[in-house]
């Protein structure tokens, strides 16, 4: 059994890297893997794009219509799909969306073989796409699209979102289900997007009580998110006894992030993967935001390392895109000294408290 298999392909870089916002990311993400030899390391597995049908399975078939063919829209139905502001039109989009959906799939297909237990697309992890249209970055949920398909093959998925940002598509796509708990750590605070992921949301009907929010202030650093997860995920798992786990990596908590947020490092990131992978489940890990393009690449090497058990060394390798590591070009990310940690300890622990009670009266 290989254990990590990791999904690239020429074609799949360069349609990720297309993607506004965060131009050229995947190219960088994919060579510092690279560099750093991990590929060889991995079962490499190059996706088949998805097809409209299959993008149907979450997505209305007027939006795949819409991202298809842009250029035929007005300007009310580019806005009633949602392709404006932060998801506008772009060259290749309806490219892009499939080769990035197909990459998931892929790596969703490979876990239903038991062939490997980590399967890896730091391309994927779209988690605010809504059924009907793009919303905050997202031009479709890939995140969903593979929970829908693990399910036809395992009976519990857990959802991890470890994103700077509430995953709310995911949560709203099984906030009525049973089958799937979600469970994401990010920044919540009046007028921060998408405003939703208070501690209250515990999901809703026959799903009340599977959706696990844990909301943080400005300031969270490796050890919050360390008392966080210790102190829920292990019950979590404990109480919904699930058979797979889908991981959103989001690296835009990580210092030097242009939401100046949270302050986590590459190395405490991983350490909150890490502890999800150790449940010794077949485990799928996204990537999602991550807006400091070469700190996001840091990130998701140093888990890709980690998940191999390799210690990486801190000197980046030159390579293509060496300059952009400049001045460090080290692989480490500092917290930062300034940084007041707005989250306090008696905060933290009624968080904690809150969902575990939940969790221990409802989850079964």
């Amino acid at each position: 059994m290989n254990n990590v298999m990791y999904v690239t392909s020429p074609d799949l870089i360069k349609c990720a890297s297309l993607l506004p916002k965060i131009q050229g990311r995947a190219d960088l993400v994919a060579g510092l893997i690279s560099a750093y030899g991990l590929e060889d390391k991995m079962e490499i597995v190059e996706p088949t794009p998805v097809c409209g049908l299959q993008l149907r399975e979450f997505h209305s078939k007027a939006y795949i219509e819409a991202l298809e063919g842009p250029e035929e829209l007005t300007d009310k139905e580019m806005a009633h799909f949602g392709l404006e502001f932060d998801c506008p039109p772009f060259p290749r989009m309806y490219d892009a969306v499939c080769q990035i959906a197909g990459g998931t799939l892929a790596a969703a297909e490979e876990l239903t073989y038991g062939q490997t237990k980590v399967a890896i697309n730091w391309c994927g992890g779209w988690h605010h796409g809504q059924p009907h249209k793009a919303e905050g970055f997202c031009y479709l949920n890939d995140c969903v699209l593979a929970i829908q398909y693990l399910l036809q093959h395992f009976n519990r998925v857990l959802y991890v979102d470890l994103d700077l940002h509430h995953g709310n598509g995911v949560e709203t796509a099984f906030e009525q289900s049973r089958k799937v708990l979600t469970y994401s750590i990010h920044k919540h605070e009046v007028g921060f997007y998408p405003g939703s992921g208070d501690l209250s949301s515990t999901g809703s009907g026959r799903g009340a009580g599977y959706s696990v929010n844990i909301p943080l202030h400005d300031g969270a650093g490796d050890s919050t998110l360390e008392q966080v997860v210790r102190g829920t995920l292990d019950n979590v798992v404990k109480r919904f006894k699930p058979d797979v786990i889908v991981c959103q990596c989001g690296a835009d908590g990580v210092a030097g992030d242009p939401h100046k947020a949270f302050y986590y490092t590459p190395a405490g990131l991983s350490w909150a993967v890490q502890r999800v992978v150790g449940y010794r489940l077949p485990t799928l890990l996204l990537g999602g935001g991550g807006y400091n393009l070469p700190n996001t690449a840091r990130t998701w090497t140093q888990i890709t390392g980690d998940v191999l058990g390799i210690s990486l060394p801190t000197d980046i390798p030159e390579h293509a895109h060496f300059e952009s590591y400049s001045p460090s070009f080290d692989l480490s990310v500092n917290e930062g000294v300034t940084r007041k940690d707005s989250n306090s300890p008696e905060y933290l622990e009624s968080v904690i408290d809150s969902v575990n009670r939940n969790l221990n009266a409802v989850v079964t």
